[in-house]
């Protein structure tokens, strides 16, 4: 019995169904990867604005809470306000952590004048918890912001790199933005006070 030979046609239409077939199984995995990574990276910055937020709003407690008793610190409670103002109008990812790095800077400045010149202030059993959650928020976001920067990176090196970055643009996703820690945020600013001490300490 005579075995059929395929006709050069049909060689080649089995040859290109299974190129499309190779094709649409590399699409569909690599669409599913990209839209992983793009809800991971948007999920990350969810969890960063509710660190942020958290801080943000324990701001106006310790501000009302020390007030009272720091009347001559105004200019410390003018940045803590603008900077509040700042942060909840900017509606970007690199506005929302540079405001939120002002932010942190200028309650820093407040904590610290509080630990320099209002000991009684200090020893205060609700400004003590409010400056110790502040200080532990500004640990989570750090914790938090670095988990973001490293799934931004590992989604912008996906969509750059061949053949991801034409399944990327089709899907209409491209680079996302980024930012780097400000130095300045991770400590709290040194200031000296020691020229008024005499006038503020209590």
């Amino acid at each position: 019995m005579k075995t059929k030979r395929l006709s050069p046609v049909a060689v080649t239409s089995i040859v290109l169904g299974v190129i499309v077939a190779i094709c649409l199984i590399f699409g569909i995995g690599t669409y599913n990867s990209l839209a992983k990574q793009n809800q991971a990276v948007e999920a990350q910055w969810s969890q960063v604005e509710n660190v942020m937020q958290r801080r943000a709003d324990l701001v106006p407690n310790l501000v009302n809470a020390v007030k009272g008793q720091m009347g001559q610190e105004q200019k410390v409670f003018g940045e803590i306000a603008e900077a509040r103002k700042s942060y909840a109008n900017a509606n970007t990812t690199t506005g929302k952590a540079k405001a939120d790095d002002q932010l942190n800077k200028s309650v820093g400045t407040l904590i610290n004048v509080i630990k320099e010149n209002y000991p009684s202030l200090q020893s205060s059993n609700q400004v003590n918890t409010l400056m110790t959650q502040l200080e532990g928020s500004e640990n989570r976001i750090s914790v938090e912001r670095k988990r973001y920067i490293d799934k931004v990176r590992d989604y912008n090196q996906s969509v750059v790199t061949f053949p991801k970055n034409i399944f990327a643009s089709m899907m209409g996703l491209g680079k996302k933005d980024t930012f780097k820690a400000t130095p300045s945020a991770q400590t709290v600013p040194s200031v000296d006070f020691s020229s008024n001490s005499s006038s503020t300490g209590k």
